[in-house]
């Protein structure tokens, strides 16, 4: 498994983690055995980065990982956690002595005395703006409650306001073949200013995995049920804000472009890892066998010039009027 050097955060991170959301909430249930089974999985086939989030299951996912590492004191994965989705999502919310409550619920679930990395998450933009958030995180690392801290964002221009603070060690956005906007700009800076790219929902929420059809049904607690337009949290969670006959659509088109022995998804993955800037992607598994496919995926051989072009075309004429100018 390649590993990436992330200067701000000061160590190297495998180019594959693992999402958590899936083993806490809003994907269906997915019981504790499978669980553990999913992320020792994960572990045994590479991978050294995991996030998870506060609010995953009201933090079923953070107690999950905690068992987990329990089980690799020797040697423990990084874990990235987010905060700041179990409040009002109001700007005066996100103060210094709500983020100590935040971590140190966080440290309980996860049987840890000291973040790895924290992210604000998907506040909302006026947080970003304020220079006390900033100085009261780095109070934090100053203190040792935390070791970094970064930020997870919707838009792009939350993550250039927030990487333009100068302890901001990592941004956490949407970057898959149906959301390239980040190209464009966030990510040549995140390049220059030594800012880790985590790249969140690789697979538009399995759409680029290549399974689906006009026919596929999810359950109701599943946000591809309650979430297509945006009922319960930002639409471009769900399928990155993509129609789904629209998403179908470009997947038919793209699906030729899948080498022969790889499958949609681990194509899909590979798009991404390609991409000049970015450290990890982090997509989620809900069973072993989909964590050792995800981490194969770093396997795959770089795609072609004409792989990049054709992902582009499809974007352009297909998703770009939809979701290009939103986030």
């Amino acid at each position: 498994m390649e590993h990436r050097q992330i200067p701000r955060l000061g160590r190297a991170v495998s180019c594959v983690g693992v999402g958590t959301w899936q083993l806490g909430s809003d994907w269906g249930e997915v019981p504790e055995a499978d669980a553990i089974a999913t992320l020792e999985a994960a572990l045994a086939a590479g991978i050294t980065f995991i996030d998870t989030a506060d609010n995953y299951g009201e933090g079923i996912s953070e107690q999950v990982i905690g068992r987990v590492l329990a089980n690799h004191t020797a040697d423990p994965p990084f874990v990235a956690t987010k905060m700041g989705q179990l409040g009002p999502q109001e700007p005066a919310e996100f103060t210094r002595v709500r983020f100590r409550q935040w971590i140190a619920q966080s440290c309980e679930h996860l049987g840890v005395e000291r973040l790895d990395l924290v992210q604000l998450h998907c506040p909302p933009s006026e947080v970003f703006e304020h220079d006390a958030v900033y100085e009261d995180l780095d109070e934090l690392v100053d203190e040792g409650l935390i070791a970094a801290y970064g930020v997870s964002v919707e838009t792009c221009d939350q993550a250039l306001t927030a990487m333009a603070h100068p302890h901001v060690a990592t941004v956490q956005l949407i970057l898959n073949a149906f959301r390239l906007k980040p190209l464009e700009r966030v990510l040549p800076a995140a390049r220059a200013a030594g800012v880790g790219i985590i790249a969140r929902v690789p697979l538009a929420s399995g759409m680029l995995a290549g399974r689906y059809d006009s026919s596929t049904t999810f359950s109701a607690d599943d946000h591809r049920t309650y979430n297509r337009h945006g009922e319960e949290f930002d639409v471009g969670e769900t399928f990155s804000g993509v129609d789904f006959e629209t998403g179908l659509e470009a997947v038919r088109r793209l699906a030729p472009l899948v080498p022969a022995g790889a499958t949609m998804a681990q194509w899909a993955l590979r798009f991404v890892i390609d991409q000049p800037g970015v450290s990890v992607v982090i997509p989620g598994a809900r069973n072993a066998e989909q964590a050792r496919a995800n981490a194969a995926a770093a396997d795959l051989a770089p795609l072609s010039g004409d792989d990049l072009a054709a992902v582009r075309s499809v974007y352009d004429e297909l998703l770009r009027p939809s979701v290009h100018g939103r986030w």
